[in-house]
């Protein structure tokens, strides 16, 4: 099909993550890809040198599907498994001259996961191949996250690393039985397969389980697998950061809903509070919520502080809303402890944090010394993002609010 006939199509293909599809003329899976950006990676296609070998190959094409997907890492898995099912031609027939990268499981007692480049593919557990090979490393990373596997060559006779990190169940020394790590393996496949829905209900039917034999810190760890999976899909900038930010904080939960509070005022002047709202990572906007100050005179920022803190939770709790998992407010540790002392009077246990300008630093309401993140952090850089749209909306806000008392309007 000459580029011009794919012009119109090409068109209608949206610039957002996930998966295209190549067909013939009879409907059959030509060739499989993902991309950052759907329209310009069918594009890039048509475009450009071409060798004789991919002009054929594109002259067979008569239609294109996509699939939106919210990652890409998520775009990643789905490729991985539509290209297990479909087993699309070109998929093999343009790559046989490169080593492409795939995920390999292995056949032993406490299977290993790892990157593999095989020329025999026969008698294989394959999830692949993968046309990037920093992206497949960078989600086996987060996937080895939420389930430890095995990545050795060889069995070592004591725990290595990646055990002492919370990477490897450290089969090798009898952590963990072979029917519980295999249990684990078959979960990072359904991943690969991209079967999201029957992995989530068989970690939903574990995690009651584990509640009815009053197991409840296993409970809690399948909770979090489960969290994860589901960020995994659905946060557009992956789950790293909300892994991370689990991590470094020491929270019970993963962060999957988390607000922010910033105050605005110029010369003490019309001031005002915002709120936003993040979920799984990503602006939830319809949560946002502005704030006038009404109790507080003069520039007492933590009074301004305590003030919207305390409308907006005294109305969740009201309300009986589900808390946010963290709370970030733009300011130091006496932003912290007004925000803190509020919410201990209405009897509401949320984690607090406050980020400053100056040195980004991250101040705890039981701490006298912040933690300083390296600025190359992925928690730091979500709780920045964070910050940075909570100062966004409380300046648009101001603004609007001292353009009406300019105009003479209430």
């Amino acid at each position: 099909m000459a580029y011009e006939k794919v012009k119109k199509i090409i068109t209608r293909l949206p610039d957002a993550p996930g998966v295209y599809i190549f067909l013939d003329v009879n409907g059959r899976t030509l060739y499989i890809g993902k991309a950052i950006s759907i329209r310009k990676r069918v594009r890039s296609h048509f475009s450009g040198a071409k060798d004789i070998r991919k002009e054929n190959f594109l002259n067979l094409v008569c239609d294109i599907e996509f699939i939106n997907c919210a990652t890409e890492e998520q775009a990643f898995i789905l490729e991985a498994a539509l290209i297990k099912e479909r087993k699309p031609k070109y998929n093999v027939l343009l790559k046989d001259n490169k080593s492409y990268p795939y995920v390999e499981v292995g056949k032993d007692e406490f299977p290993r996961v790892f990157i593999s480049r095989p020329k025999d593919k026969k008698g294989r557990i394959l999830f692949g191949p993968f046309s990037q090979g920093k992206v497949l490393g960078e989600s086996l990373k987060v996937i080895r996250k939420i389930f430890p596997y095995r990545s050795c060559a060889r069995m070592p006779r004591k725990e290595c690393l990646y055990s002492h990190i919370g990477l490897c169940p450290a089969p090798c020394v009898n952590k963990i039985s072979n029917g519980e790590y295999n249990k684990q393996i078959k979960r990072i496949c359904r991943i690969l397969n991209g079967q999201r829905k029957t992995l989530a209900g068989e970690l939903k039917a574990d995690m009651e389980q584990a509640v009815k034999k009053l197991k409840f810190e296993e409970a809690a760890r399948l909770r979090d697998c489960l969290t994860a999976v589901e960020i995994l899909y659905h946060g557009r900038n992956g789950s790293h950061s909300l892994i991370e930010l689990k991590e470094v904080l020491g929270l019970k939960n993963m962060p999957v809903t988390i607000e922010a509070v910033d105050i605005s005022l110029t010369a003490g002047t019309n001031p005002v509070g915002s709120l936003v709202v993040f979920k799984y990572g990503e602006p939830y906007k319809s949560g946002y919520r502005k704030f006038k100050i009404e109790s507080v005179e003069g520039t007492d920022d933590y009074a301004m502080v305590a003030e919207v803190v305390r409308r907006r939770y005294t109305r969740l709790s009201k309300e009986r809303q589900t808390m946010p998992d963290l709370l970030v407010i733009d300011g130091g540790k006496g932003q912290v402890n007004a925000a803190y002392g509020e919410l201990e009077k209405l009897g509401i246990t949320v984690k607090i944090i406050g980020i400053t300008k100056k040195n980004e630093e991250i101040w705890f309401s039981d701490r006298n010394k912040p933690l300083v993140l390296s600025r190359h952090s992925q928690a730091l850089q979500l709780i920045q993002r964070l910050r940075d749209e909570s100062h966004r909306f409380a300046q648009r806000y101001h603004k609007l609010l001292r353009s009406k008392t300019f105009h003479g309007k209430k």
